[in-house]
């Protein structure tokens, strides 16, 4: 019996502490140890009695004895958070916070403030994952989702070290302990017991609920600059303005006094509630600085500037803004800068400090997006011009940043940067420094009872950033790598692709499959490119139809630029593509320099852009015929390469009532059990039916742009990509039926088309005697019927002809500011591939990306429904790939083989 008992304990888990107090230990070989309050330790010998446990310090691996009462029991539960955390004092924080039990059990999708950035900003995320990194380890991480704002600012796209814990698009997915994530409220009591995913869809699509839409929070305290003064709230909005996604973040605050003159609503819109216009505003995130509860008074005074004279005293009545806490004994040499003395009495005062910088939310964040991203720029002192880089201090291009070997005043003192941020009082940059030597001013990181980072007694210093100099002991570190010129190094080398000459033809069906298929296939992606490769490989991967683009004349002599365009797209980019499966990034990077050079538009090669402005800038450098010739009633013909496709302002039909609902009162999908769809078939209809136009002639390469305005804002929950378009009645000067007796149709009406008694939702048109009969109707008294032209001799009797149709070649999406591509590579329902340029990432800031492509034969079920039956489909049944497809597409392309051959 004992040895069971024997065994029960030793099966006991062994029990985990914190240490409370900072303590020095002896230790044989090592000397004195000091060992930090915060530091985790382990107990190590279960039978061990007494008051002082044999424990192992998992900080620094130190073992030994430590006295029992100044340990601190870690509940089981908890062991694993606090193993995850590596900064000592958020541990101890960490363990007396009442809702930390809670964080293990957040269910997934649950909305979460995290903090990202050297200032600890507070970003909008969404918990994808919890549990260890990797296998063996008991640290607990929570794998989230950045969203809002912080897309792009991720370090994957939910891998880590080559395993995937969850997927998201890339760069967008962080691992962050406990200490860094805090539940994310709702200041609606109606919202909290919907799923945070069913919210966000709501967002998404544009759908706000004056009960509470997604970005109603309940958010931090708050200051900012209002007319003349700092003013001080709580949040209770933060997020982008209706119809205005691209133009940042906006933070809306309850202010804490009659300061202010919103009321909660943007355009009409609720977007909070506001108990009085007097205590409400509405300001950019960038003027936003986290505040404390008691940041109500006005910031007027100004700081001196700093000098490096010998050390002067201030009067007691000097303002306590010096970046050294003046609670120190007088300095020891070498001296350390100080304020100069008070002003005078006549000098005019100083004018007042402009607004502090913000020390939290997303301020001073960079936009990222079209796909993967380099991480924020560092926060660097401001440019002090060619004397400071003269004198190695630290200018614009000196890349100071946490972590960086530094020295400071003349005899210079060498340290770390610990903590770059903002204090209040101070105009500019401060940097945080643990000297190498202890100082008698030196404080243990803390400012003014404020604490920016943790380090031995008196060896803590704050200076302005510009004050900062690299440790000139050390070589200065190379020079960020050039992002732009790296897809041409040597470390490309076995990313590059091969040039073919001769013309090479697209494959189709299983052959196409196999090319294309696994991962480094496609267009590789870098810095910001996807909007390009998804665009190239849905024009050309698996279609012919844009081929002429490739062979269109050129004159090498009188238009250099063109044939070197051209060129390049068919000899380095579309033939290998299609003879190997995979162009690397280099090639498409020469095509965006091309474009930059044409335009003297410096963003093509880093910043994102979209289908749109690429196509019509390559086309017109190509300098090809427009693909699209339309024509309105009025007007002459006009030439272009796309359309944007408008939605139908039509009234609710009852065949299919959520399809064509008015997108001006929409239908919430937590209240109604099918979705808002339309159909291109429809979309281009109505498109051109309200706007008077035609086709001039058959189009071979139609690109259709779907009704959307802004990334965060849809105008249906789904858009069906009609697998064979109709375009015959589009068409001018062309044979058309009479929709009644199929007869040669001259009268045309646009009121008849919402009519429910003659299958409403699309085009009529009549012969002579339908036209009297139809609007000899009391119903249709009023219509105005339009006359339109029959082309050769009289006809009479039924109109037998051929429908002018196009077929669906591929589908460019963007989800979360990424393009990626769905291509129809054969004739079966189920020929589809799927394809990302960004797919996965080797490497860090100087890695690559590995596109992908894949078969997902499974959207093809869903292309064959009509509006009605998707409409009907449960949007949670969705996989991935049809949810994609459907619900997130930009562009439609589509194609006419027969006539691509005459191009």
């Amino acid at each position: 019996m004992s040895g069971a008992h024997e065994q029960i304990r030793k099966r006991r888990p062994p029990k985990t502490f914190l240490i409370s107090t900072d303590i020095k230990v002896r230790d044989q070989l090592e000397g004195t140890i000091s060992l930090q309050r915060g530091f985790i330790c382990q107990e190590q010998d279960l039978d061990r009695k007494g008051d002082s446990p044999w424990v192992k310090v998992l900080d620094n691996d130190f073992m030994g004895k430590i006295e029992r009462r100044v340990l601190i029991d870690v509940p089981t539960d908890l062991t694993g958070l606090l193993e995850a955390v590596r900064d000592p004092e958020a541990r101890l924080k960490l363990l007396s916070k009442n809702q930390n039990t809670q964080l293990a059990s957040l269910p997934s999708d649950s909305p979460l403030w995290v903090q990202i950035g050297q200032q600890d900003e507070l970003a909008e995320a969404e918990l994808k994952y919890i549990g260890p990194l990797t296998r063996g380890s008991s640290a607990v991480y929570f794998g989230v989702q950045l969203k809002g704002s912080a897309v792009g600012r991720g370090k994957s796209n939910g891998t880590y070290k080559g395993q995937r814990l969850f997927t998201c698009p890339e760069a967008c997915a962080l691992f962050v302990p406990a200490s860094h994530i805090r539940p994310r409220q709702w200041s609606s009591s109606s919202e909290g017991h919907q799923r945070p995913r069913e919210r966000e869809h709501r967002s998404s699509n544009g759908h706000h609920s004056s009960n509470g839409p997604q970005n109603h929070v309940r958010g931090p305290r708050v200051c900012f600059p209002l007319d003349d003064k700092v003013c001080a709230g709580e949040v209770v909005f933060c997020g982008p303005l209706p119809g205005r996604a691209s133009s940042g973040m906006y933070v809306g605050a309850i202010l804490d006094t009659p300061d202010g003159s919103w009321d909660g609503t943007y355009k009409g819109e609720k977007l909070c509630h506001i108990p009085s216009v007097l205590y409400g505003a509405l300001v950019s995130v960038n003027k936003v600085s986290l505040g404390k509860k008691s940041s109500r008074t006005v910031l007027k005074v100004a700081l001196p500037p700093v000098t490096k004279s010998v050390p002067v005293s201030p009067p007691a009545s000097a303002p306590k803004i010096a970046l050294m806490p003046p609670i120190k004994p007088a300095l020891k040499s070498p001296p350390l800068p100080l304020p100069k003395p008070a002003q005078k009495p006549g000098l005019p005062p100083p004018p007042p400090l402009p607004p502090p910088k913000p020390q939290g939310l997303i301020a001073g964040q960079q936009q990222h997006t079209n796909g993967t991203h380099g991480p924020a720029s560092p926060l660097t002192a401001p440019g002090n011009g060619d004397d400071a880089a003269e004198n190695g201090e630290a200018g614009s291009g000196s890349n100071l940043e946490v972590g960086s070997m530094v020295e400071v005043n003349d005899p210079p003192l060498f340290g770390v940067i610990r903590w770059i941020g903002w204090i209040n009082g101070i105009s500019e940059p401060v940097a945080g420094i643990e000297l190498e030597q202890e100082l008698s001013a030196g404080t243990d990181g803390s400012y003014l009872g404020e604490r920016h980072f943790r380090c031995p007694a008196n060896k803590g210093l704050f200076v302005k950033l510009r004050n900062c100099r690299r440790d000139s002991r050390f070589p200065a570190p190379e020079m960020p790598v050039n992002q732009v010129e790296r897809c041409n190094s040597i470390a490309f080398a076995e990313w590059g692709s091969e040039r073919v000459e001769e013309h090479t033809p697209p494959v189709e069906g299983d052959e196409a499959r196999e090319l294309y298929q696994g991962w480094k296939k496609g267009i590789q992606g870098h810095l910001n490119s996807c909007y390009l490769d998804a665009t190239l490989f849905s024009l050309f991967s698996c279609c012919s139809s844009a081929d002429c683009v490739l062979f269109w004349p050129t004159d090498p002599k009188t238009d250099q630029s063109s044939s070197q365009a051209q060129d390049l797209l068919r000899c380095d980019i579309v033939n290998p593509l299609r003879r190997y499966g995979y162009v690397c990034a280099s090639k498409t990077m020469a095509l965006r320099r091309l474009l930059e050079a044409a335009n003297s538009d410096m963003g093509f090669t880093n910043q994102e852009k979209d289908p749109e402005e690429f196509l019509n800038k390559l086309f017109q450098l190509l300098r090809v015929e427009p693909l699209l010739k339309i024509r309105s009633m009025s007007q002459q013909p006009q030439e272009c390469h796309l359309y944007q496709l408008f939605p139908p302002a039509l009234t609710p039909s009852p065949s299919s009532p959520e399809a064509l609902s008015p997108v001006n009162s929409p239908i919430p999908l937590s209240s109604a059990s099918s979705m808002r769809v339309a159909s291109v078939q429809t979309l281009l209809e109505s498109s051109f039916l309200h706007s008077g136009l035609k086709f001039v002639e058959a189009p071979s390469c139609l690109l259709l742009l779907m009704p959307r305005f802004g990334k965060d804002f849809k105008m249906f929950d789904a858009i069906l990509p009609t697998l064979s378009l109709d375009i015959t009645d589009l068409l001018d000067d062309t044979l058309r039926q009479c929709t009644i007796c199929q007869a040669v149709a001259e009268w045309e009406c646009l009121q008849c088309y919402d009519d429910v008694d003659i299958t409403p939702g699309h085009l009529k048109q009549y012969c002579k005697t339908c036209n009297v009969q139809v609007h000899s109707h009391r119903k249709r008294a009023s219509h105005s019927p339009v006359k339109i032209g029959v082309p050769g001799e009289q006809w009479t009797g039924p109109l037998h002809c051929t429908r002018q149709r196009m077929s669906l070649f591929a589908v460019t999406c963007i989800e979360t500011s990424h393009y990626v591509s769905f291509v129809k590579n054969g004739p079966l329902d189920t020929d589809w591939l799927f394809f990302d340029s960004m797919a996965d990432r080797e490497g860090g800031e100087n890695g690559f990306n590995i596109p992908q492509v894949k078969a997902c034969p499974e959207v093809g079920r869903y292309l064959s429904l009509s509006e009605e039956e998707l409409s009907r489909v449960d949007p949670s049944s969705l996989r991935e790939a049809a949810r994609r497809l459907l619900c997130d597409s930009y562009m439609c392309l589509y194609h006419s083989p027969e006539l691509s051959l005459y191009k």
